[in-house]
């Protein structure tokens, strides 16, 4: 006798297999998490990258997992709005009892979203509101763990007892030096201050090849941060630097930057804590840093919405000059950029749409190297109009209306990428002081050492596609021509055969697809005066394909290079 399924049990049967396929993410994830301090221990630098890359496939490969599961139990029900609302009920009282119930919320959306092409957001099947908040109770006992410290004189017994309670399976190349050193810093920085305790995050946060102790530092006139970096090199684990202000640990959690690999069962505690170190720092880009991007993606929606309600202000063209491959507009009030791939390419670009995505595609797998800004990608958003410029409107209608519907009422967006917005850096240049032009310019030479360090090349190097951030620092964000630097051609300029050669508007020499001509960058960058000297007295090796083709061999040879996430100056040992 065959037995039919209600509803209800089949309901059941749904939420339990896309809670299976959550489990399976999260367990993988930890995987990867504990490999990590294995791959720190080994020094296996060039694991840490492979890991990196396969953490991120995680998340699609459980949704797709749990699509196909939840499509064989439903058979021609899997679209049926009634019975998703019902596993969306049934799931909620299955993940509950969670303290990353919120990341399992955001797991469930994923599978909704795929399957059902929704406009805005549907609280009937998906989950709209943050299902927890953590209580200061499970803030400072699920995350943290507190050293007391008798007062100036003990700082250096007690960081020796932080490096002792995180020590490797790989010994300190001298612990005692290092809780001496780190112990200098840190009176140096907090004298007087009637040094309490240091509390630190129970688990060590690791990326490419370093080790970070996170926390605070406790005293009678309040708190600061507390990072302390390891690097482990040919003779131990040592403190490579102690950072002690918002600044320079929000740099070393900077949106441009991959991803740590963190245990953090709490991971909403966890984000409490560091948003407690780094109050500017935006929920969304801190659950990014420790590796919950697609959880991140939900948190800006969300403030996306909550700014909407709070604010009247409209969504205009972004300041600056107009590109050729992307539309980019923002709203004044808020720190993010909105980017719509146009219908068409203005000339010179060749890319393809696809082309475009996956370059983006290709910045999200690799190491930023803390010059790449971390994009968000969104499908199918819905605005009012009445919140968008009429100006802005007409550049939709007229540029992207393959992928923007507009109507009285209003603007439906199939697909964009969301960035936080940064001063590009022709604009910056106009409007600052000499000495602050001057520190930009060396630093964008800075920015294309560090990309080219990770095997990237920017394509573009026009200023227009480089931002400055509130650090002072160069990223770069337009990656519609960047690619490997393995698959560039670096060549010498040939010499011109003649007169007419010289006056020549075309090249009198063949230039292939992938040629690139490094003493040409300078033409095109158009900086003059003293801002072009100082570029080329500090990076005038930027300007030669020797450069670039020694690059290319490191990395042909299998070298990850270095690539601190703070100043040298910073650094213990010198």
């Amino acid at each position: 006798m065959t037995v039919t399924r209600s509803p209800a049990s089949t309901a059941e049967r749904g939420a339990a297999l896309i809670e299976r396929a959550f489990l399976a993410y999260i367990e993988g994830f930890h995987d990867y998490t504990l490999a990590a301090r294995a791959r720190f221990e080994a020094r296996d630098w060039l694991g840490v990258l492979e890991d990196s890359a396969r953490r991120l496939d995680l998340y699609v490969n459980e949704v797709r997992s749990a699509v196909a599961a939840v499509a064989a139990l439903l058979g021609d029900r899997l679209h049926e709005k009634a019975t998703w609302a019902a596993m969306r009920r049934t799931f909620e009282r299955l993940v509950a009892h969670r303290v990353d119930a919120h990341l399992a919320e955001t797991f469930f959306n994923s599978i909704t979203r795929r399957l059902f092409t929704t406009v805005g957001v549907d609280p009937q099947i998906e989950f709209v509101v943050a299902a927890i908040q953590p209580s200061a109770e499970a803030l400072s006992e699920a995350v943290t763990e507190s050293f007391p410290c008798e007062g100036e004189g003990d700082v250096e017994r007690t960081v020796g007892l932080v490096l002792d309670r995180f020590a490797f399976a790989v010994p300190y190349e001298d612990r005692a030096r290092d809780a001496r050193l780190a112990a200098r810093e840190i009176n140096r920085a907090c004298g007087g201050m009637g040094l309490h305790a240091l509390e630190v995050v129970r688990s060590v946060f690791f990326r490419n090849k370093g080790a970070y102790l996170v926390g605070r530092l406790h005293a009678a006139s309040g708190t600061r941060p507390l990072v302390l970096a390891l690097l482990n090199e040919s003779r131990g684990v040592r403190v490579d630097a102690v950072l002690l202000t918002e600044d320079e640990v929000s740099i070393v959690f900077s949106f441009t930057r991959s991803y740590f690999f963190v245990d953090a069962p709490n991971p909403a505690a966890l984000v409490a804590l560091l948003r407690a170190i780094m109050p500017r720092k935006p929920v969304a880009e801190l659950y990014a840093a420790i590796g919950h991007n697609k959880h991140a993606k939900t948190e800006l929606y969300r403030d996306l919405l909550r700014h909407l309600e709070q604010t009247d202000d409209q969504f205009v063209i972004a300041p600056g000059a107009r590109g050729m491959v992307m539309l980019v507009f923002t709203m004044p009030s808020y720190d993010v950029v909105f980017k719509i791939i146009r219908d068409r390419f203005e000339p010179p670009k060749t890319a393809t749409r696809a082309d475009v995505m996956g370059r983006y595609q290709l910045v999200f797998r690799h190491d930023r190297a803390g010059r790449l800004v971390d994009a968000q990608e969104f499908e199918h958003l819905a605005f009012d109009r009445a919140r968008f410029s009429d100006a802005l409107v007409e550049e939709l209608r007229a540029k992207a209306s393959d992928t923007v519907t507009v109507t009285d009422t209003a603007v439906v967006i199939r697909h964009l990428y969301t960035e936080r917005r940064l001063t590009p850096l022709d604009l910056y240049l106009r409007d600052v002081s000499d000495e602050a032009a001057l520190a930009a310019v060396l630093d964008y030479g800075h920015a294309l050492r560090d990309l080219a360090s990770t095997n990237i090349f920017p394509g573009d190097l026009l200023l227009k596609n480089f931002g400055v951030t509130r650090h002072g620092r160069l990223i770069f964000y337009d990656y519609d021509e960047l690619c490997l630097l393995d698959d560039c051609n670096f060549r010498t300029l040939p010499p011109p055969r003649d007169d007419e050669d010289e006056l020549s508007s075309e090249p009198w020499y063949h230039v292939g697809p992938n040629d690139v001509f490094p003493e040409e960058f300078l033409t095109f960058l158009g900086l003059s005066g003293r801002l072009r000297d100082v570029l080329v007295a500090a990076h005038g090796d930027l300007l030669t394909p020797e450069f670039w083709r020694r690059m290319q061999e490191e990395h042909r040879a299998g070298h990850v290079l270095d690539l601190l996430p703070y100043s040298p100056a910073r650094r213990l040992h010198q």
